[in-house]
């Protein structure tokens, strides 16, 4: 188990940029695989962006490629969120989430068992 706090979240303009943080407990927390995912109000839970264990590998949505980065820094627990060119579709809670394990749906809600209390994202236009 790794328990996780995502910080960051705020107001800011159409066209402005956030970065998120996903700060985690545990000595094992470069062991596993962070995903972020978001929610806006009176929607799904949506994938938003993945890092593998190492580094090595990334995925987005569609719909934030090219404006979001994700990264992580496993010397200080922290997988990070970097939102470029946001816009009012951004504006959701944003949650990180944790696996242990390999998952081919790395999109999926279900293939993740550890999750952040989330941070809300207002974009304004």
């Amino acid at each position: 188990q790794v328990h996780l706090v995502e910080s960051g979240g705020g107001l800011v303009q159409a066209g402005g940029s956030l970065r998120l943080s996903c700060t985690a407990s545990g000595r094992t927390f470069s062991s596993y695989n962070i995903g972020w995912f978001r929610q806006a109000p009176g929607k799904e839970r949506d994938f938003v962006a993945r890092i593998t264990w190492s580094g090595a590998a990334t995925n987005y949505a569609d719909s934030v490629k090219g404006r979001f980065t994700i990264s992580r820094d496993n010397a200080k627990n922290t997988v990070y969120l970097q939102m470029n060119s946001l816009n009012s579709e951004d504006t959701a809670v944003y949650y990180c989430a944790a696996t242990g394990a390999y998952s081919a749906t790395y999109y999926e809600i279900r293939s993740y068992n550890n999750w952040g209390q989330g941070t809300q994202v207002t974009v304004s236009s």
